[in-house]
């Protein structure tokens, strides 16, 4: 097998954990959006409990039935929400920063792929 075969049949394999890598990056940013959009929703919620009164009527929906619940009990659960929210971006954040970097180590093996076997083809 020449070498100009052996660095093409690199270059294909590479393109392909590239293209892997990119898949999960894009799921990654997918969560990150799904979860800033979760978090904006908690913190309405939670700016909405400070309007009320402390004797206001408030309602869960539990499936398809609407729960009476304590004013306390919900702001403490909107709280706690809002906080596994907030680590949750946090470990997302740190995926997305981890993904960037091997992305970007594996664009310049590929691109250093890609130079060597244009160097052997001019060879040819």
């Amino acid at each position: 097998m020449s070498s100009l075969s052996v660095i093409e049949a690199k270059l294909e394999t590479e393109s392909k954990a590239f293209q892997a890598l990119q898949n999960e990056l894009t799921q990654v940013i997918e969560n990150r959006q799904r979860l800033e959009a979760q978090q904006q929703e908690n913190e309405l919620v939670n700016t909405e409990f400070q309007h009320l009164d402390d004797d206001s009527n408030i309602y869960k929906l539990v499936g398809p039935v609407l729960v009476k619940q304590d004013k306390g009990e919900a702001a403490t659960n909107v709280k706690n929400r809002l906080n596994l929210i907030s680590s949750e971006i946090k470990r997302v954040e740190t995926q997305l920063t981890e993904l960037t970097k091997k992305t970007e180590t594996k664009k310049q093996e590929i691109a250093q792929l890609q130079m060597q076997f244009q160097q052997l083809a001019a060879m040819k």
